[in-house]
């Protein structure tokens, strides 16, 4: 089977090697560089085996892209921690949906009316729009790309349809199929990125149950998670056209 690898980062300025990559399941680092060829400089090195090879990279990479713990300890907090960053960022907040769909949707109101109907029910005075109502409209940038798989599932179908409720509050919503994101190796993962510099990573559960959310404030990790958003909005489609599309093809 083939390993679930993780692009950390490169310092190259035309996105060529070298470069870092890490297992997510064996958490072993993979650097990639500059064959080292030269008979002499490999007769010099130590407890090279056979069939290692001896790379060379800049030593930044290492500093910038590589694990500064042996066991990452993430840094979790609480829901209402998680609340109020969504009340004090200063000028952007922006979401990746990657599951097929979230339990809390499940357990709402507004998702059961949309199983019956085909047609999301919400509240635009809720605690939420309020908010959102109040960031977007000092100017602040509040926006999230959704992948979407094909066909949609019908949690995917009704964050669809909710949509409207997102941009009423003054969010750009956006969708991404599926094999669009796998093309370009965006992360399995749900997180919002706050002002660029906090990435709050949802963890969820096999139940679609939001575990716990970390966060993250490393700039080399958060640069990451920025290349990823970058990507996703690069070739996500706003969701009044994503809605269309789908209707077209049902």
């Amino acid at each position: 089977m083939a390993r679930r690898l993780r692009f950390n980062g490169t310092d190259s300025k035309s996105g060529s090697c070298p470069a870092v990559h890490e297992d997510l399941d064996t958490g072993e680092i993979i650097v990639q560089g500059t064959p080292l060829t030269d008979l002499e400089d490999i007769a010099q090195l130590q407890h090279l085996g056979t069939g290692d090879t001896a790379v060379i990279v800049p030593r930044e990479l290492l500093v910038n892209h590589g694990p500064k713990e042996i066991d990452r300890v993430p840094k979790l907090i609480d829901s209402e921690e998680f609340r109020k960053l969504f009340e004090t960022f200063e000028h952007s907040a922006w979401h990746l949906e990657t599951r097929h769909g979230y339990a809390s949707d499940r357990e709402d109101d507004s998702y059961v009316a949309f199983v019956e109907t085909g047609i999301a029910t919400w509240d635009l005075d809720s605690e939420w729009c309020t908010n959102m109502r109040r960031q977007t409209s000092q100017g602040k940038h509040v926006g999230r790309v959704r992948v979407v798989d094909d066909p949609p599932t019908t949690g995917q179908l009704f964050l669809l349809d909710y949509a409207k409720c997102n941009a009423a509050t003054g969010e750009d919503v956006r969708n991404l199929w599926r094999g669009e994101a796998d093309r370009l190796r965006l992360p399995a993962e749900d997180f919002w990125i706050f002002d660029s510099r906090l990435v709050a990573l949802l963890n969820f559960d096999d139940d679609d149950t939001l575990l716990n959310v970390e966060v993250i404030t490393e700039p080399a990790e958060v640069l990451r998670y920025c290349q990823v958003r970058d990507a996703a909005m690069h070739r996500a489609i706003p969701y009044d056209q994503f809605a269309a599309e789908v209707a077209a093809n049902s």
